[in-house]
């Protein structure tokens, strides 16, 4: 087991240590993670990372490298309460692959003040990035109307955060990951064939010899492979690729230039030299709005790097990790633009008949939602057990089960939250009767 204790901040450390000297570090609290607002021109959020997220909080142990780690840091009282960590609470949830609005309860943990706040870092780290990353993966899924994505942006971050954005990816829809690793680990299906270097690795002193670099990749893989064309002339690159691989050629990729006026260019010479079934694949720095400016275009397939696992203009969610409950008394920040809301909520999302999701009502928890909230429509909860007495609860989604259950999301939204302007979010989120905090 790898410790994940350390992936905190010190300010959780002294404030365990503090409560402990005080007295206060059993009290018992509620945390949620909420986000106030979605990222400047989003209209809805994807919840992803929640069982990675449980993975590591499986792992949060300080054993003796982690206790020395953070001996200058805290007293004596508190590493002895370090060695014995392990969280005993609850934790609720909004399901992997869920829709999320402004101030939607994604995550609900309930504990000891000490047990449930050292785990704010953790949670956020997780959440903020691979939310971020699906929210993003899903709007280029929505703009490329069912054309496969691949995700392609290893080289353009964190390697560690590469393969958590390769998942998330996947979770949001898109086909395969260039990833090798995310492969191996969350069984997300790898794609790749070769980059400009194969291609230029064939020159010599009389020239290059693209055709020799067609002509070995063909001799390895067979047809059923994808060739650059676009290392020198892309005219000259399609006419060699299909005359050294054949009309059963499965793919050629253009990386450059003008790709809308490319793709037509080469699904005409594609068709005029026979290879009608032959696919064309674009990549090259696109985000959502390049994909969908391309929807007209004869694309078959994208391939997404550097836009998708930054989260195209949104690296975070922007979620916070917030006590609202302590001993049941509602508590709540008010300081200017980050005002919470006290107590603990549960989460209803009301839908017509057709399945069109209407509004998200929050509603103190422990009381009842009146039938009168929801008149005529449909309503479904939102949250589900994740964790009970520190153990991880039984049937949490899976991979498959959460990319399914966003598909399904996706499709329920209104058209205009499907947009890629701006605007407000897809639907409201409303209090129901919020308790006064103290």
């Amino acid at each position: 087991m790898t410790s994940t204790a350390l992936l905190t901040d010190q300010y959780e450390l002294t404030m365990v240590s503090a409560a402990l000297a005080a007295g206060t570090a059993d009290r018992r609290c509620v945390f949620e993670v909420f986000a106030r607002r979605l990222p400047d021109g989003r209209r809805y959020g994807v919840v992803a990372g929640t069982e990675r997220l449980l993975d590591a909080l499986a792992d949060f142990r300080f054993g003796p490298a982690e206790r020395d780690a953070v001996r200058d840091v805290v007293d004596e009282r508190t590493l002895d309460w370090l060695t014995d960590y392990r969280f005993t609470g609850d934790i609720d949830g909004y399901a992997e692959g869920e829709l999320y609005f402004p101030g939607s309860p994604v995550l609900t943990v309930r504990g000891g003040f000490a047990e449930a706040v050292i785990l704010e870092t953790l949670t956020l780290s997780i959440l903020n990035h691979d939310s971020a990353i699906a929210s993003a993966a899903a709007r280029m899924v929505s703009a490329a109307a069912g054309r496969p994505i691949i995700e392609m942006g290893s080289r353009r971050t964190h390697e560690r955060a590469a393969v958590s954005a390769s998942r998330a990816a996947y979770l949001a829809g898109l086909t395969a990951t260039s990833n090798m690793e995310a492969a191996r680990t969350y069984r997300v299906p790898s794609a790749g064939t070769a980059a400009h270097a194969w291609t230029l690795l064939f020159a010599d002193a009389d020239g290059p010899d693209e055709r020799a670099a067609f002509a070995a990749q063909i001799a390895q893989y067979g047809t059923d492979t994808t060739l650059l064309v676009d290392t020198y002339d892309i005219t000259a690159g399609v006419r060699n690729a299909i005359e050294v691989a054949g009309p059963d050629l499965y793919a050629v990729r253009i990386d450059s230039g003008d790709l809308g006026v490319l793709a037509r260019q080469v699904r005409q010479q594609l068709d005029d030299l026979g290879a009608t079934s032959t696919k064309i694949v674009v990549s090259g720095d696109l985000d959502e709005y390049a994909i969908a400016s391309l929807r007209a275009e004869p694309v078959d397939v994208y391939g997404v790097g550097t836009s998708l696992v930054t989260g195209s203009g949104a690296p975070t969610a922007g979620m916070v990790y917030k006590l609202v409950e302590v001993d049941g008394v509602p508590v709540a920040k008010r300081s200017s633009n980050k005002q919470s809301q006290g107590g603990a909520k549960r989460a209803v999302r009301t839908a017509r008949d057709t399945g069109t999701v209407v509004e998200e009502i929050l509603y103190r928890d422990g009381t009842e939602l009146p039938d009168s909230v929801a008149g005529s429509l449909n309503t479904r909860a939102l949250q589900i057990p994740l964790v009970r007495g520190g153990d991880r609860a039984a049937d949490v989604p899976t991979l498959s089960e959460a990319r399914s259950h966003l598909a399904r999301g996706l499709v329920s939204l209104p058209w205009e939250g499907l947009g890629l302007s701006h605007g407000d979010p897809a639907i409201g989120t409303r209090y129901l009767n919020p308790p006064e905090a103290p």
